[in-house]
């Protein structure tokens, strides 16, 4: 049987915020106000709290928060920025585009998170910042990474992309670090009509530079203090995530509903690993940006009938940035096995608050099918795909 279950909905998230998105769009429109606004200082203000952070300057995308977080922290030529080598091209190009170097460490396969217990050793006298990933919402340790920051005099940038809502030891992601970035491209948990992002902070004086670099490095209009670049928030896309951000906890609470519906169908389905789900005694809190599984054999198997079947599937990320051919940094294939490994094996399933019940289990239903298939044939392991 056919069905049509995509791997995100916006269209039923629009129906939910409707009318208060429209009017605040028309509102924005009959102002004639339409950069750094209302919306865009209200918008600063909520995120900033659900982050827990004193500062929210909002910019165009999230890349431009990561490459404006680089700047304000002076990274240059010879800078070194240890990473994880298993995320969005984002994260490095932010590192790049400034001179600096991504020094990657292998990821917790568990979590998929940068490996806490493997960052000292990277650690070199040009180390100037760590920069972590809540990679598919689950948050790093972050308790870890800053006392091993503390003890080496380091900076902390969090790539909070797809982690906003999280939280690890009872605290938000984004308090954590000098500075945290926020994406709300329209796949993200808490999404624009567009491209739109953020920088939060604690920092009085790292939130002023930052403000002052997304617009031309100025202060006072038509004087320029520094070197800056055109980022802004636009008054439109604020608006358009006012009217979405309070609803946030529930639809995160609805995604964590929906992972474990999964997990409870799929633990016991063939050569699938259903992902971690953190204890309430734990103190973190996944917000399921995607909800990935492991797919030890058959992936593309499995993509190809589960589209044929009407249902959405994504890999999330097929090639590890150190094989990219964007990014030659001396590193080969084999450098990072754990990266690579899941690199080969992951497949995010539909995943998104308006999912129904109904929905997930027909869905973890045709994945326990397919794979049942697979395990009747030779399984062939998923190869690890380079870009170079």
């Amino acid at each position: 049987m056919v069905t049509n279950i995509p791997v995100l909905n916006l269209v039923d998230q629009y129906k939910e915020v409707q009318s208060v998105l429209e009017q605040n769009v028309l509102n924005v429109l009959r102002s004639g106000h339409y950069i750094l606004g209302e919306y865009g200082t209200r918008l600063e203000n909520e995120v900033a709290a659900i982050c827990d952070a004193k500062y929210g300057i909002g910019v165009a995308n999230g890349t431009d928060a990561l490459v404006l977080a680089m700047m304000a922290l002076d990274i240059s030529a010879g800078d070194e920025v240890i990473t994880t080598p298993f995320t969005f091209a984002a994260t490095v190009e932010a590192i790049l585009l400034r001179g600096g170097k991504p020094v990657f460490v292998d990821i917790d396969p568990v979590t998929f998170n940068i490996d806490v217990t493997k960052i000292e050793a990277a650690i070199t006298p040009k180390t100037k910042v760590l920069l972590p990933v809540h990679l598919y919402g689950m948050p790093c340790n972050m308790p870890a990474i800053m006392e091993i920051a503390k003890k080496h005099n380091l900076r902390v940038v969090e790539d909070n992309a797809q982690g906003i809502g999280a939280t690890v030891a009872g605290k938000p992601t984004g308090s954590y670090g000098d500075l945290a970035c926020i994406s709300f491209y329209p796949t993200k948990n808490l999404g624009a009509a567009g491209d739109a992002g953020m920088v939060v902070a604690n920092d009085e004086a790292l939130a002023k530079r930052v403000k002052t670099i997304r617009a031309h490095g100025s202060v006072e209009r038509y004087y320029h203090d520094e070197l800056g670049v055109n980022s802004r928030l636009d008054e439109i896309q604020a608006a358009v995530l006012m009217s979405k951000v309070s609803f946030l906890k529930k639809w995160n609470d609805r995604r964590n509903q929906i992972a474990t519906l999964y997990n409870e169908c799929l633990k016991d389905c063939p050569n699938v690993q259903t992902p971690y789900i953190p204890t309430a005694e734990s103190g973190v809190t996944h917000v399921w940006h995607q909800y990935t599984i492991r797919v030890a054999h058959g992936r593309q198997h499995l993509i190809d009938s589960l589209k044929k079947r009407g249902i959405g599937s994504m890999c999330y990320y097929p090639v590890p940035l150190h094989t990219q051919k964007a990014f030659d940094l001396g590193y080969k294939l084999g450098d990072f096995p754990l990266a690579e490994k899941a690199a080969a094996e992951v497949l995010s399933l539909p995943m998104y608050p308006e999912l129904t019940d109904s929905q997930a289990m027909t869905v973890a239903r045709a994945v326990q099918e397919v794979m049942l298939e697979v395990t009747t044939v030779s399984p062939v392991a998923t190869p690890v795909v380079t870009n170079k």
